[in-house]
């Protein structure tokens, strides 16, 4: 989780000023934590406590109203919109991270991960999109290797992981659905040799910058065994320290590697 976390600081600058190369400070002064931390803070929450996802979402983003959300979630935030709101969006993918690391079998991880996105993004784009996701944590984690990641992952969930990055970028343009940014994440993560580069392969695509290194970085995480610790240290100057409280909650509750 603290790899979608990272993804996400390190993205936020570049959302709104978008690059097509990876030489880019990965910290600036104005690097912050956005919606995707706050609400991946939140299932961790709800993964820790048992309260359900949509109270924790729902206090989470009320309590940092301001970190960036999309206007039909804050519409449900704000209790406008009652139910699930049938959302294709990467909302549901950049949150889902700490459900590939909580379970020891994929198909709880498939349902916990449909769980968390539907309580908004039911439509089933956002369904699978979260799947895919935390599927491909899990079996990072797993010590699956790059191949069969993305085997499993064409399999399971139909994306195209076979375009490379230097062809999807030219052409790719700010994208905020389920199907036309995590297939992009994940192929970030196959073409990476460490966390740091699969995070700056997601944001040289010059799309949602913050969600894509959120999700980037959250495989990557699992795949090369954490985050580097000046990553962390950098990153923890920059949360609350409830999130930082909840972070090590997990860690300690669901450890994921020795």
């Amino acid at each position: 989780m603290l790899g979608a976390i990272a993804g996400d600081i390190i993205g936020s600058v570049y959302e709104k000023e978008p690059v097509k190369h990876k030489n880019f400070p990965l910290f600036r002064q104005d690097s912050r934590f956005t919606d995707d931390t706050v609400l991946t803070v939140a299932i961790a929450d709800s993964l820790l406590t048992a309260v359900p996802y949509a109270t924790n979402l729902r206090k989470y983003a009320l309590a940092y109203p301001t970190a960036g959300y999309g206007g039909t979630f804050l519409r449900w935030m704000e209790g406008a919109i009652k139910g699930p709101y049938n959302s294709w969006g990467n909302g549901s993918a950049m949150r889902v991270s700490p459900v590939g690391f909580a379970y020891e079998e994929l198909s709880e991880v498939m349902t916990v991960a449909q769980e968390t996105a539907a309580v908004t993004h039911n439509h089933p784009e956002g369904i699978k999109g979260a799947q895919a996701v935390a599927v491909a944590i899990y079996l990072a984690r797993s010590g699956f290797g790059k191949s069969l990641i993305k085997d499993q992952i064409e399999r399971l969930f139909d994306y195209d992981l076979s375009t490379c990055l230097d062809d999807i970028r030219p052409a790719y343009t700010f994208d905020v659905s389920c199907q036309g940014s995590v297939p992009q994440s994940i192929r970030a993560f196959l073409e990476s040799d460490n966390w740091e580069s699969a995070v700056r392969n997601a944001i040289s695509l010059g799309g949602d910058a913050d969600t894509m290194a959120c999700i980037a970085g959250s495989i990557a995480e699992a795949f090369y065994g954490g985050v580097p610790v000046e990553i962390e240290l950098e990153v923890m100057k920059r949360i609350p320290p409830a999130f930082q409280a909840t972070i090590a909650a997990f860690y300690e509750e669901f450890p994921w590697h020795d």
